[in-house]
């Protein structure tokens, strides 16, 4: 581990499509003393961002290549295809690869998926970017198929999506590179995880507090009870009060009393 020479403040990258609000905002909450600085990057140059130091950790989309990241998958989201609202695929509630055959499919050169052959038809050029795919789409030149995260990121009124039924999913993880498993770096993976304040990773177990509650054994192996308070103890007979009356002579109890 290298904590003690972390940066004074955690840098973490996200992609598109990412919300890490949440982590965040666990983050401000257990570590108020660290700055958590986010630092926006493209599905492309996430993992050049961390291996260049731009940022200590970061979300990406999977696969990390090569050796020197680690990678912790979290989530797999759902394919959508994106279309105008009176596009017919608007009226279904799912799409098939085999739906969009004559349909012009846009693919962006940001594309995340890794198709082995993008569905439907090809457009005559290739969009630069998600955003300008999106807005091919809504000027009715043809369709797109993205992850849901961007579907929403770039969500427009005149726009909706549907589910593609048989189509790759782009995996989101948490990635870091392996020779700068910072203390800080250990701390956000134990949020992503979930884990609470006290399970979190270098705090002592609440142990000794359950172990003065036991009780105590005897030298003979046996338990020392403790009186219950409130209930009386049993009282010695020749003590005078509390046990059976007997007469001086040894006879049966004498009679009680009568109450006046």
């Amino acid at each position: 581990m290298t904590g003690s020479d972390a940066s004074p403040s955690f840098r973490l990258a996200y992609v598109p499509g990412v919300t890490p609000t949440k982590w965040v905002r666990i983050w401000n909450e257990r570590l108020p003393d660290v700055p958590l600085t986010l630092v926006p990057v493209s599905a492309a140059e996430a993992l050049g961002a961390l291996r260049g130091g731009e940022a200590d950790a970061g979300f990406v989309r999977l696969p990390v290549d090569g050796t020197d990241l680690s990678a912790i998958p979290l989530y797999t989201e759902t394919t959508v295809v994106v279309a105008p609202k009176d596009h017919v695929v608007a009226a279904v509630d799912e799409v098939s690869a085999e739906d969009l055959a004559d349909e012009v499919v846009l693919h962006p050169l940001d594309d995340t998926l890794g198709w082995e052959r993008p569905p439907g038809q090809p457009a005559f050029e290739r969009p630069a970017t998600t955003a300008d795919a999106i807005e091919l789409v809504a000027a009715g030149i043809g369709l797109l198929v993205v992850p849901q995260s961007l579907a929403r990121l770039h969500h427009r009124k005149d726009l909706t999506y549907r589910p593609l039924t048989d189509a790759p999913e782009s995996r989101v993880a948490l990635s870091w590179p392996q020779d700068a498993t910072t203390d800080m770096v250990e701390d956000f993976i134990g949020i992503v995880r979930g884990r609470t304040v006290n399970s979190s990773r270098g705090r002592p177990r609440p142990t000794e507090e359950k172990q003065q509650q036991k009780p105590k054994r005897q030298p003979g192996g046996g338990t020392r009870r403790q009186p219950t308070t409130g209930k009386p103890t049993a009282r010695n007979p020749r003590s005078g009060s509390g046990g059976t009356r007997t007469s001086k002579s040894g006879g049966r109890p004498g009679k009680p009393r009568r109450r006046s």
